[in-house]
C-alpha cells in the first residue's frame, strides 16, 4: 500500500474499482508489478504544474515499471480490461507506463494514447 501513497504528502487516495482492475491485471499477467507513481494530492510538484485535476490526482491512475515483452504484454491486457488513458514511455533507463480508467472529458478525450 505503500507505493500507491501520494509521494508529496503520504495521503492513501486510490479508487478502490480502479484498484480491483490493476490486480486483476497483475494476476492475469503474473508478473510483479513495480509502481513508479499512483495518487498523488493536488499538491505534489507534478499535479500543481496542470490547469485541472489530472488522472492521477483523482484516484484513477497508475505508472507500472516496465519495459519489453512485459510491457507490450501489459498494453494487450490494459485495452481488454477497458484503461481508456494509456501513456508510454519506453525510453532510457525509466521506462513504464501510464494506465488509467477515466471517462471521456471535454479537456481529457478518452479513449487516448500518447507518449512522454
Amino acid at each position: 500500500m505503500d507505493e500507491l501513497k501520494c509521494q508529496h504528502c503520504g495521503k492513501q487516495g486510490m479508487d478502490e474499482e480502479f484498484m480491483v482492475k490493476v490486480e486483476a491485471l497483475r494476476h492475469e499477467l503474473g508478473f510483479p508489478f513495480t509502481v513508479t507513481s499512483a495518487y498523488r494530492c493536488k499538491d505534489h510538484v507534478i499535479e500543481r504544474k496542470k490547469k485541472t485535476p489530472g488522472a492521477h490526482e483523482s484516484g484513477h491512475a497508475i505508472d507500472i515499471a516496465v519495459g519489453g515483452n512485459q510491457a507490450h504484454r501489459l498494453l494487450e491486457a490494459a485495452l481488454s480490461m477497458g484503461m481508456t488513458g494509456i501513456g508510454v514511455n519506453q525510453k532510457g533507463p525509466n521506462r513504464f507506463i501510464h494506465l488509467d480508467d477515466l471517462e471521456w472529458a471535454e479537456n481529457r478525450p478518452r479513449p487516448w494514447v500518447w507518449s512522454y
